[in-house]
């Protein structure tokens, strides 16, 4: 009886919410997002409202804390995309978010870890703007170190998977954190070199990234800071 309760309690758990604030500005959001949908976990997403001032802070990177985008799942809520991840590598773990080989799973989570924490320049150069297309865009050095330093792990990953994702057949926890890289390439006009741009064009035909365009199309709201030509 008590397991037969348990199941009936599960079938009808409300699902999850993912708070995020804006689907074409976030990078942090889109990786949220990918995540939920990696593991297989019922949600619903929740953008926060447009006046909302610690979601126009985190856009414009004018706070020190990132609370979104924030996984609510019954009386569990975790933020911080890489607190996110592994929480749903642990309750979903047949979802496979990570390799299955312990060397590559170390890899995942070290270049997962790096895109987490890194990359100041590249975030601060080209922020996320998936309306935006800016061709001929002039990357500055600081700016071009980064994105040297993503290709060099772009190719060394796919070298040693065969692709079309970082490790294999199918996207984990890395793809979702590289994602949003994908779409700032896009966005300004950045060149590569021909296996990173086909792994580029994987991420952005990935359809829940699809999805995430689509929406982000949709989306009224506009931040003039991120939208001016620079």
């Amino acid at each position: 009886m008590v397991a037969r309760d348990q199941t009936v309690s599960k079938r009808h758990k409300a699902p999850a919410r993912l708070a995020i604030s804006s689907r074409n500005y976030s990078s942090w959001c889109l990786r949220g997002f990918l995540l939920a949908r990696l593991s297989g976990i019922d949600f619903v997403v929740e953008p926060a409202a447009a006046d909302d001032p610690q979601a126009r802070a985190e856009l414009l990177m004018r706070t020190s804390s990132i609370l979104l985008p924030c996984l609510i799942d019954g009386d569990i809520t975790v933020w911080d995309t890489i607190a996110i991840a592994e929480y749903l590598n642990e309750a979903y773990p047949k979802a496979g978010m990570l390799p299955s080989d312990p060397v590559q799973r170390a890899r995942c989570r070290s270049i997962s870890g790096e895109m987490h924490s890194g990359f100041a320049a590249l975030r601060a150069s080209l922020p996320m703007n998936l309306r935006a297309v800016r061709p001929g865009f002039t990357v500055w050095s600081g700016a071009q170190a980064d994105i040297d330093r993503i290709t060099t792990i772009w190719r060394d990953c796919l070298s040693a998977s065969i692709g079309p994702y970082l490790f294999g057949a199918k996207p984990c926890i890395a793809d979702a954190m590289f994602a949003p890289v994908a779409t700032r390439f896009r966005s300004y006009d950045v060149a590569l070199d021909p296996v990173c741009a086909a792994y580029a064009k994987t991420l952005l035909t990935w359809p829940d990234v699809e999805e995430w365009y689509a929406d982000a199309e949709l989306e009224p709201d506009t931040i003039i800071e991120l939208d001016l030509e620079f």
